[in-house]
Order: structure tokens, then sequence, then C-alpha cells
């Protein structure tokens, strides 16, 4: 009689798991098969509007607080800063037991404070972690912060690295460092990032090239140059030209303030 139970219950079971088998896989192929008849185009922005919107998007695109071991070190870096040996031996005690969070906090804190020496000590930290990967928000934090601070050696460094490591940009982000550079003084820094920029695989976009011509506004050999780029990939669009004595304003009003 138990023997008969115990029969009638493995049966029973077996049927229930099958059912439930049987049901999530008819419930996939519902749920897949409008996705599947998408033309692949579609596909792939639908995949990528996925990803973009994943909690796990890049470390350095979400919003950095600083915890309370992070707010001690900062602090004590910003004091051992003109003490190299002390600096160096409190990073290697302290700095690398952050946690992840903690430490890209921090870094991002220093560069909004502009402080370029121990924004390069904590970049070379971050790049030693084993969680690292190379990314493009990463590097275009890094290039802005020393574009501010007009630190041309440690950008031409970053940029080397960047290369080294292959990261990409996409054409938003030259657009913005290129602006970086020109709003600092620097239009030969920003010519080079424009001519890796032209060099991109990534399609160029109408949007970047206004960014940097307004920003080419001071300097207007360059800006025929980009502006010719631009009209020529983009034909049927309209280019705002500023005032030929726009310049001339500018330079009176320059004089003026220094007088």
């Amino acid at each position: 009689m138990l023997n008969l139970v115990s029969h009638l219950l493995i049966r029973r079971r077996t049927a229930l798991r099958n059912q439930h088998l049987l049901f999530h896989n008819n419930l996939s192929k519902h749920c897949l098969l409008p996705f599947l008849l998408l033309s692949p185009r579609t596909q792939q922005i639908s995949q990528y509007a996925r990803t973009t919107s994943s909690p796990s998007l890049s470390i350095w695109r979400r919003k950095k607080e600083i915890g309370k071991e992070g707010l001690i070190v900062a602090k004590e870096l910003k004091r051992l800063q003109t003490n190299p040996v002390r600096l160096d031996r409190f990073i290697k005690s302290h700095v690398s037991r952050l946690l992840k969070s903690d430490l890209v906090s921090v870094l991002a804190e220093f560069q909004r404070q502009d402080q370029v020496f121990l924004c390069m000590k904590l970049y070379n930290v971050v790049r030693k972690e084993i969680w690292y990967r190379p990314d493009m928000f990463f590097y275009r934090d890094m290039l802005m912060m020393l574009a501010r601070n007009k630190n041309v050696d440690e950008a031409r460094r970053v940029w080397e690295d960047l290369k080294r490591e292959g990261v990409l940009f996409d054409q938003h982000t030259f657009g913005d460092i290129v602006r970086a550079f020109l709003d600092s003084g620097l239009p030969l820094e920003a010519m080079e990032i424009y001519g890796e920029m032209r060099q991109s695989p990534d399609p160029p976009l109408s949007l970047p090239f206004r960014v940097m011509l307004k920003g080419l506004i001071p300097y207007p050999e360059l800006r025929e140059r980009v502006k010719d780029d631009f009209l020529e990939l983009f034909p049927g669009m309209i280019m705002y030209d500023p005032p030929e004595d726009l310049f001339e304003d500018r330079e009176l009003i320059k004089e003026s303030e220094d007088d």
C-alpha cells in the first residue's frame, strides 16, 4: 500500500513539473515572438536601449556619494600631498583598501575640485584594481578635468593610455572633450582630438559639430576648417556664422578690462 502511494505521488510530482516547464516554454516563445518579428536594425536598437537603461551600467555614470571611510581618506590625501613618501605609503595602506564605490567617489570629488595631482594618483590606483575595465566615461572625466586645468602633458599621457587600451569615444563625447580644450584656450590640442574624431568609426552627428563650432568662434581659421567638414558631411543643414565684427568687439572689451 505504501509503495502504491509513493508511486502515485512521484507520478503526480512529475506531471506537475512537466506542466510547469511547458508553461514557461510557451511563455518564452510568445514573449520572444514580437521581438523576432522586428527588423534586425530595430532589434539592435531595442537591445541597446535595454543595455543603456540597465542598473549595471558604467560605474562612472552613476551618482557618486562618498562614504564615511572615503571622506576620511580624501581628507588625509589632501593633507599628505606635499609629502610624497608619506603619501605613497598612505595610498598603499589605505586607498587600495577602499571599496570600489568609495574610490570612484573620491576620484570624482577630486576632479570636481580640480585636484590634478591627486586625481592622477588615484587614476593610477584605479587602473591597477582587479575590477577595473577600460571605460569611455572614466577617460572622458579625466580629460575634461585636465583640460580645465590646462595640463597638456598629463592629458597626452591619459590619451596614450586610452588608445593603448582600445577605448573608443562616441561622437558626443568627442565633441564635449574638444569643446573643453577650446574653452580652456588650448586650440591646438583640441584640433588634435578633432582629428581623432574624424577618423573614428562612429558615424558623424551634427550636434557635436555645432558644439565645437560654437567653441571655435575665437579661432576663425580653425572654425572655417571644421565648418567645411560640417558642410561636406551635412550638405542640407544651415550653419550659423557670427558677425564679422564680433572678434573686434571682444578684443576691445578685453583691452578695456586690462586697462
